[in-house]
């Protein structure tokens, strides 16, 4: 029996430590419809690093995300990437969305959109393909805040597509 524990506690804490080692890849997009300005805002929260090595892969490979340097190209290519991977549709039409900008928040990147002169929502549809080209286990979670209701759903790789009907 003593020799099964010396066999079982090792092996336990080699597990434990081998899914703490395991790296989590997610990012969170917060979108919230204003009715008073006809607007909805939205709200993409991205690991700096993960972003980082993606742009630096398709864009610069000198890219420092939260450096201080080259921010206007910064986000440009932040700009270029989130509109390549990021769709939306209200109302069941395809819309387009302005890149405002983005804020560094210790080890997030937020980067914020909008979508002006919508008048009602009656059907939300989302494609976030955000870092999917880049990481398999990536995730994608969407917080909606839309007609005073709260909706959420992840979307993954295979799945990068969430229609919300009020």
């Amino acid at each position: 029996m003593k020799a099964v524990n010396y066999l079982i506690i090792p092996c336990f804490f080699l597990m434990l430590s081998a899914s703490v080692l395991h790296k989590y890849y997610v990012s969170v997009t917060q979108v919230e419809y204003v009715k008073e300005k006809k607007a909805v805002q939205i709200t993409t929260r991205i690991f700096i690093d993960d972003f980082e090595k993606l742009l630096r892969e398709r864009f610069d490979q000198t890219i420092t995300l939260a450096s201080n340097k080259d921010e206007k190209h910064i986000d440009k290519y932040i700009e270029t990437y989130i509109k390549s991977k990021l769709k939306i549709s209200i109302n069941g039409k395809a819309v387009d969305y302005t890149f405002l900008g983005k804020e560094y928040d210790e080890d997030i990147v937020q980067c914020f959109i909008e979508i002006k002169d919508i008048e009602n929502i009656q059907t939300f549809e989302i494609t976030n393909k955000v870092l999917f080209d880049q990481f398999e286990e990536q995730k994608n979670v969407v917080r909606t805040y839309i007609n005073s209701k709260h909706k959420s759903f992840i979307l993954i790789p295979q799945n990068d597509k969430g229609m919300l009907n009020f």
